[in-house]
């Protein structure tokens, strides 16, 4: 089932559990979801649909680090629910060391250097999304630098 319309039978399902908190979340997704449908003036893929996921998550995470900064711990846990109902649409998240081993198999047997960044940072998203995994951009970029400057 795509994506889409498992977001919107799944926000049919909290309604009738009267699950406000899972219904305003899914909402707020499917209102992004549409809104970048009319941007494009086309139907979203499962892997655009993926990526406005993952933008939402990234603007829940900057919003807590501010809530946490302006001392309001019930906002940003808030957003860490919200964080909770988005991932569970998305593939799973890479850890630490399955990263490590994703750059070094799509860098193996190149010979880049420190001035290779965007390059080297192609060539592992790639390797990324063909595993099916999902990664933080901000992470991958720290793990392709470190293993540059190594190399």
């Amino acid at each position: 089932m795509p994506l889409i319309e498992q977001i919107e039978k799944d926000t049919v399902t909290a309604m009738k559990a009267r699950e406000s908190e899972r219904v305003s979340t899914l909402r707020m997704v499917k209102t992004a979801l549409k809104n970048k449908e009319i941007d494009k003036r086309a139907p979203l893929t499962d892997a655009e649909a993926q990526q406005v996921l993952t933008t939402l998550i990234k603007q829940r995470r900057e919003s807590i680090d501010q809530f946490l900064k302006g001392n309001r711990p019930e906002l940003a846990q808030k957003e860490e629910e919200e964080i909770k109902v988005i991932e569970g649409y998305l593939p799973k998240s890479a850890s630490e060391e399955e990263i490590k081993n994703l750059v070094e198999e799509a860098l193996a047997g190149q010979n880049l250097g420190p001035k290779d960044m965007g390059t080297a940072m192609k060539a592992v998203q790639a390797k990324i999304q063909a595993s099916g995994l999902r990664a933080d951009g901000k992470q991958v970029s720290e793990v392709v630098k470190a293993r540059l400057a190594g190399a």
